[in-house]
């Protein structure tokens, strides 16, 4: 057996049995939808929501570990983070509204989002900076209608 034949046995054998641990791709129901300008939701959900909402749209790699993996995580962590279908129990506390909205036009801003190796896979989630400036001045206009806390 050639060399290439004993590093690709290898790699077969290392990825083969990965397969078998698998994590769930699940999409809950939306409790609430972000309320947003069509333009601004519209970018959102292009850009953001397969990791930050219950709209999930799952990658055919996710079911390939150890992607499947990477993106598990992402998924969970967006989620808990910032979820757009559950958008009301945060506009419910001015507090926590005001909060998620500084944190979307911070990551926003500053080109945190989407993480660099998505939009390796996701070109459509890349944001111009037009779309950067829409999305500013909508957390700014969110945020000047808030109520004092």
């Amino acid at each position: 057996m050639g060399r290439a034949a004993k590093y690709l046995t290898a790699i077969v054998a290392l990825v083969v049995p990965l397969q078998l641990s698998r994590f769930p791709r699940s999409n809950p129901p939306v409790e609430s939808d972000l309320d947003a300008p069509p333009a601004v939701k519209e970018t959102l959900r292009r850009a953001c929501y397969d990791c930050h909402s219950n709209q999930t749209r799952w990658p055919w790699y996710g079911d390939l570990a150890p992607a499947s993996w990477l993106v598990h995580h992402d998924v969970t962590e967006g989620r808990r983070r910032l979820n757009f279908s559950t958008w009301a129990a945060y506009a419910d506390d001015p507090g926590t509204k005001a909060q998620k909205l500084a944190e979307i036009a911070r990551f926003v801003e500053d080109g945190d989002m989407a993480p660099w190796y998505y939009r390796l896979l996701h070109p459509e989630a890349h944001l111009d900076d037009a779309q950067r400036r829409l999305i500013s001045r909508w957390v700014k206009a969110e945020t000047a209608s808030l109520p004092p806390f």
